[in-house]
């Protein structure tokens, strides 16, 4: 098996019995907010889109999927491996770009085809990616290869039964807003920041410990931003204020935490031979030009920039004019109001008013009343605020997920008083009646299966009330205090509520007496 690195999430795997292209992203997204670092714009992208048997599009996020990139260079007669999504959105999309050969799979269920097996560990929660992540499990006789690039797939066991992992391609490090794009105190947002970092490598070096693999290769991130406006978020920002490690850091991160582990750096054009113990690596970089990408990131960055400059335009020239107040007002009463009125756990889930200032326009989503309104001066616990022409675009596009265009574009600000809210959050990324019918149905079936866990002194459901992780394998106690280390939700065991964000809290009792 040779896995050639594409940038970013995207691998090309070549086996005897066929070879499978991942995640090819090269094209600016979000708002041409994210590029891939490093560059990958010079491979040879017509090659890898003619050489592939398969196709594999973990899911909908576009640093995955880059409809340009597929459209202009992957050949539409090979087969997509597809992943077992709740919704066909995914299939739909592949489909309007001339992919018609789809191989459908069923979450954690080996397929063989031509002496290739397969798998796909699909996950269909609210907070999973565009409603849906998956990841990729290859055996082709010798080798065995996980990309799990950013899914967060809890079932290991069914993976580590697959077969032995000997090349494991996990995400590291950051692919959120957060908290880059709040209003805090400087000193505050370095806090979080950090805070987040820690947690990102801490899940990472989980799925590097529960799998085992012989080697691991840190992929899928960072985005690198060439815009000047956000430049300052590239890295760990100006004043360790951002979250986006790099590869070197993390590896950096991971020998002093697991020196036992073998673990290799992959960039554009690295080609890896993983086989058992040994894996040949080559680059297509000198160590020279490798150190100069990492040790001088910034002057390397402001070059990239500069050679991007026709894309940032062109990316600009395409959004949509901004919209008078009142037409911007009507074209979201009409679009949003019918799906607030179907969007009973949501709406519960919020509780109170949100105000989205689109320019010098300040709107209030109203969720108890079902209503998108002006805002008449009464306090908001959440308040979001960008610019008119992308909320246009997005009208004008019908983006039913706005975290696929606007929130991980990070062109937008926010503030908020108390807890995060994570069903706001999923109403931004449900903006069609088929997502929220999805979502509405998958919170009433629950997420407490009446199994619980001993931990400690304390008897807790099995699943965590965030995305059903294993409490048996992901939670730690401290004190009275749970921590779900797989996404860092924390509970009140005492009261049973969720610290991390309302409506989402545990059933917990204490099986010995408080004072031990």
């Amino acid at each position: 098996m040779r896995v050639t690195g594409l940038g970013h999430a995207g691998l090309f795997i070549e086996t005897a019995a066929g070879t499978v292209l991942c995640d090819p992203w090269v094209n600016p997204a979000f708002f041409g907010s994210w590029f891939p670092f490093p560059d990958n714009t010079d491979l040879d992208w017509d090659h890898y889109g003619r050489a592939a048997d398969y196709l594999y599009i973990s899911h909908l996020h576009r640093d995955h999927f880059d409809a340009e990139n597929l459209r202009r260079n992957v050949r539409k007669d090979l087969t997509v491996l597809l992943p077992a999504f709740a919704t066909d959105e995914l299939e739909f999309e592949l489909r309007a770009l001339g992919f018609s050969e789809f191989l459908r799979t069923e979450s954690g269920v080996p397929v063989e085809r031509d002496g290739l097996r397969i798998m796909i560990t699909a996950l269909t929660g609210p907070g999973d990616g565009p409603i849906g992540d998956s990841a990729l499990s290859l055996d082709d006789g010798e080798t065995v290869l996980l990309n799990q690039n950013d899914a967060h797939p809890l079932d290991i066991p069914s993976i580590r039964a697959f077969g032995e992992v000997d090349a494991h391609f996990l995400q590291f490090s950051g692919a959120i807003w957060w908290p880059m794009v709040y209003q805090l105190p400087d000193t505050a947002k370095r806090e979080f920041a950090a805070r987040k970092r820690e947690g990102q490598s801490e899940r990472a070096l989980r799925y590097i410990d529960a799998v085992e693999a012989k080697h691991v290769f840190p992929n899928a991130g960072p985005p690198c931003f060439l815009d000047e406006d956000l430049f300052q978020f590239n890295g760990t920002g100006r004043a360790g204020e951002s979250i986006f490690v790099d590869q070197r850091e993390f590896l950096a991160e991971l020998a002093e935490a697991r020196p036992d582990t073998s673990a290799h750096l992959l960039l554009p054009g690295t080609v890896a031979e993983p086989l058992h113990t040994a894996c040949k690596l080559t680059h297509r970089y000198t160590a020279k030009e490798i150190d100069h990408i990492f040790e001088h990131k910034d002057a390397y960055l402001r070059d990239f920039a500069r050679r991007q400059q026709p894309a940032l335009a062109a990316e600009r020239a395409s959004r949509a004019p901004a919209l008078p107040p009142e037409r911007l007002l009507a074209e979201l009463k009409q679009w949003w109001e019918p799906l607030l009125a179907r969007a009973d756990r949501i709406c519960d889930g919020v509780g109170g008013p949100v105000r989205l200032d689109v320019d010098d326009t300040p709107i209030v989503i109203d969720f108890p009343a079902r209503q998108v309104r002006r805002w008449d001066g009464e306090r908001c616990r959440y308040t979001l605020s960008t610019t008119g022409d992308l909320v246009a675009t997005n009208i004008a596009r019908r983006e039913v997920d706005w975290s696929n265009s606007l929130l991980l574009s990070l062109r937008f600000s926010a503030s908020r008083i108390g807890p995060y809210n994570e069903f706001l959050y999923v109403f931004f990324k449900c903006l069609s009646s088929e997502r929220i019918e999805y979502v509405e149905n998958y919170y009433d079936s629950g997420h407490d299966d009446g199994q619980h866990v001993e931990l400690g002194d304390w008897r807790v459901q099995r699943r965590c009330p965030h995305l059903r992780a294993d409490l048996g394998r992901f939670g730690e106690i401290d004190g009275d205090e749970l921590t779900c280390t797989l996404h860092g939700w924390r509970y009140d065991l005492s009261t049973g509520r969720c610290l991390t964000a309302d409506g989402h809290d545990i059933r917990a009792e204490r099986t010995a007496p408080a004072d031990g």
